[in-house]
């Protein structure tokens, strides 16, 4: 199974906003929280499915040009200005693995995503969601962020990995053979039928041939 990590933090150099903030942050350092301050919980975006597809296509698509050609400034320039701070060249560092093994995005483009984390705010105002394309053998997972600029959701954030559609079943076991030290119960022998006496008195020769008296 070919796996890609996750370039999503890789990709934010700018902020790992959404852990939170982190290593690399570029943005504006914001005040530590005080004791009594609780993190606001992400909440649902309000989105219909066709903005949806309409998001994660473009962006999946956009990264498989840009793997196909070995171009990345068009995915560099339908970014948030926060992604747009990784150039063209160091995107093309990120994604040099999925280039160099000819990962095909393409079908994303017929194939309707299932999503396992649905589109939410976070507390930073991004837009995150998450899911992946059935397809066979491998299927594509996927997790995307998007910042609001001038009324629309850019890319903040990208990360694309293929696995395993389905878990495998295990190959059918074998029945067990007899054990070697199984102990066999033989069938009962028939009884032996008496023997009758003769008719009219007569007696039975002595057995060996001799006469009896």
């Amino acid at each position: 199974m070919v796996e890609v990590r996750w370039q999503f933090r890789t990709l934010l150099v700018l902020a790992l906003a959404f852990a939170g903030a982190g290593e690399g942050q570029a943005q504006t350092p914001k005040p530590k929280a005080t004791p009594t301050e609780v993190p606001a919980a992400p909440k649902p975006a309000q989105i219909d499915r066709n903005g949806v597809l309409v998001l994660v296509r473009s962006a999946l698509l956009a990264l498989d040009q840009a793997n196909k050609t070995g171009n990345y400034t068009v995915l560099r320039d339908l970014g948030a200005p926060g992604f747009q701070v990784n150039t063209a060249a160091r995107l093309g560092e990120i994604f040099a693995k999925q280039r160099n093994d000819n990962l095909d995005l393409s079908g994303v483009a017929v194939i309707d995503p299932q999503l396992s984390l649905l589109p939410q705010i976070e507390a930073n105002g991004l837009l995150r969601m998450a899911g992946f394309f059935p397809s066979v053998p491998s299927q594509v997972n996927f997790e995307l962020a998007f910042a609001p600029v001038n009324g629309q959701w850019r890319l903040f954030g990208i990360s694309v990995s293929i696995g395993q559609m389905a878990p495998v079943a295990p190959e059918s076991t074998p029945a067990p053979a007899a054990s070697s030290s199984a102990t066999t119960v033989p069938a009962p022998a028939p009884p032996i039928a008496p023997k009758q006496p003769p008719a009219n008195g007569a007696k039975q020769p002595a057995p060996n041939g001799t006469k009896q008296p």
